[in-house]
């Protein structure tokens, strides 16, 4: 399995239409977790953010939300940003657009279902493993999507990478207006239970504030 830990530039500037990091020189920083809500991982970071004071962005897997819904609203109720991350988690690249275009719109529909509040910035959208034709994300953006990658990957999903070596991509890669990709996710927990707060603990120690995309 190949990917970049820190998003090339080249590829930033082929695929500007896509938010890649903040244009900031303020010490701010967007953490992001994708795949839940998970039953007990998810409440986990919330804990974590909550004990920093840190807010983020999650990137919501629609039959996730329909069926730990409770999780989902303690997502909302602390404050956090919500993002759709397509119904099935989907791979752009191996689905009709058609087909990927419905299930995108299914997550958003269980997403307002599902809300007992106030949604914040509930049409940023993340392409499940960072895959998405030109076609589709055309028709999200020409319907009010923002689409939401990534400046720096934790690779915490990559079970051959130590969770050592996990914290390293994050804490060397950081910048201002990071975007910093995370899973709450089983298959993830054992990198992001060691990452998170050591994460966490090294941006409050250096002045940085972590906030969710708007």
């Amino acid at each position: 399995m190949w990917y970049w830990i820190k998003t090339n530039r080249l590829i930033k500037r082929i695929f500007s239409d896509y938010v890649w990091n903040v244009a900031t020189v303020e010490k701010k920083v967007y953490l992001t977790f994708d795949d839940g809500p998970t039953p007990e991982i998810t409440s986990w970071v919330l804990n974590q953010l909550k004990s920093f004071d840190a807010q983020a962005t999650f990137f919501c897997i629609g039959d996730n939300i329909r069926k730990y819904s409770e999780i989902f609203n303690e997502v909302i109720n602390e404050g956090h940003a919500i993002g759709n991350h397509t119904f099935n988690h989907y791979n752009g690249w191996k689905t009709k657009t058609s087909d990927y275009i419905e299930n995108v719109l299914s997550c958003d529909e269980t997403i307002i279902q599902n809300s007992k509040f106030i949604i914040h910035h509930s049409k940023l959208f993340r392409p499940p493993y960072g895959k998405i034709k030109k076609s589709q994300a055309k028709q999200l953006m020409d319907s009010g999507y923002k689409i939401i990658m990534w400046d720096v990957l934790s690779a915490d999903f990559d079970a051959t990478v130590t969770a050592e070596k996990c914290l390293k991509n994050v804490l060397k890669n950081i910048r201002p207006g990071s975007i910093i990709v995370f899973h709450d996710s089983a298959k993830a927990f054992k990198n992001l239970e060691y990452t998170l707060p050591r994460t966490l603990q090294f941006l409050k120690d250096n002045g940085y504030k972590c906030e969710g995309i708007v």
